[in-house]
């Protein structure tokens, strides 16, 4: 009797072994985020700038969309930084690819949130509380970082599963 083919690690993210909770959000939130570039290879400049009439919104919006979410947790939110939380034209303006947008500036804005995101991360830890002053007004309603991180988490995980549904309605292509 033949043994069954490896079928490889068990978890997509951080190693099989690792069990510290801040390495597993940030390994999960970093395996996410590449994630979303991997569902998006392939496509044409046409094919990640055009909204899908089903879902009313065009790949590259959702890349544009996440560094919006990354600077309104991160910066706005556990930092209080004082930045825009929502671009001019709020929430349908993260969700729209103006013609004269080029994909780059869209991708070089969201790999600017996520580098600002990891050099704020790398001091902190899950029980840090948010400052006040930005997306949150007092201590009392400031959440520890482990809770805006499992938000984040979430977030990805939600959004990049949307975009496996786009891109199978796009070219057939299907994610892992």
């Amino acid at each position: 009797m033949q043994s069954p083919p490896d079928p490889g690690p068990f978890f997509d993210g951080p190693p099989q072994t690792e069990s510290d909770p801040q390495a597993l959000l940030l390994g999960y939130l970093d395996w996410y985020r590449e994630a979303l570039f991997r569902k998006l290879e392939g496509l044409s400049d046409e094919q990640l700038r055009t909204p899908l009439e089903r879902v009313g919104w065009a790949p590259l919006a959702l890349v544009k969309h996440l560094g919006w979410v990354e600077r309104r947790w991160l910066r706005w939110g556990f930092t209080a930084e004082d930045v825009l939380a929502r671009p001019p034209g709020g929430t349908p303006a993260e969700w729209r690819i103006e013609e004269d947008e080029p994909t780059e500036a869209v991708v070089a804005a969201y790999r600017t949130e996520v580098e600002h995101a990891r050099a704020v991360l790398a001091g902190a830890s899950l029980v840090s509380p948010s400052a006040a002053g930005g997306r949150f007004a007092s201590a009392d309603d400031a959440p520890p970082l482990g809770r805006i991180l499992f938000h984040l988490l979430q977030e990805y995980s939600r959004h990049v599963g949307q975009l496996d549904v786009v891109r199978q309605l796009i070219d057939g292509a299907t994610g892992e």
